[in-house]
């Protein structure tokens, strides 16, 4: 079975920028650092050739791996109306031990980034909140015990 990928619509749209941009301006590029590495003559020796086929590599399975995530997409779009946290929502919550109140964006794991507070809703954090209602409390079983937090707040949307 085919992996679905969940990606906001900024995300997709970002993803194929990426993609077009990788098959006209840089492929061009890499191309013509081919073409002149070339020109310095004995390949076996041309660390300039090495060096720009290995970037051919790059580019080329960055190119499958975006079209691969672009053509199995699902753009996340939340329900104003469910009143339940989902993958597009950002959720406000408290640690009920420490009282520390912290936001959230759930959103699908190629555009996690715990940095940004952008949690993936198949992480165990984000699988906890799935489904959830405010008010409702969750608990996280992390290494270092159980995490406990009550939900405050459900906005639709993703806050970027």
């Amino acid at each position: 079975m085919q992996k679905t990928y969940k990606l906001t619509a900024e995300r997709k749209k970002a993803l194929q920028e990426e993609l077009n941009y990788l098959k006209t301006v840089k492929g061009k590029e890499v191309a013509e650092q081919i073409k002149e590495a070339r020109s310095f003559g004995d390949l076996s020796e041309n660390s300039e050739y090495d060096e720009a086929k290995n970037e051919q590599g790059r580019m080329f399975s960055r190119m499958v791996e975006l079209e691969e995530i672009l053509s199995h997409a699902q753009v996340i779009t939340p329900n104003d109306a469910s009143g339940v946290v989902a993958a597009g929502c950002r959720v406000t919550v408290i640690d009920l031990d420490t009282e520390a109140r912290e936001e959230y964006t759930v959103v699908g794991s190629q555009e996690a980034n715990p940095l940004e507070s952008r949690i993936s809703d198949e992480s165990p954090f984000g699988c906890a909140l799935l489904g959830k209602h405010e008010g409702d409390e969750v608990q996280v079983n992390v290494p270092a015990g159980a995490l406990r937090y009550k939900i405050i707040g459900i906005h639709v949307g993703i806050h970027v």
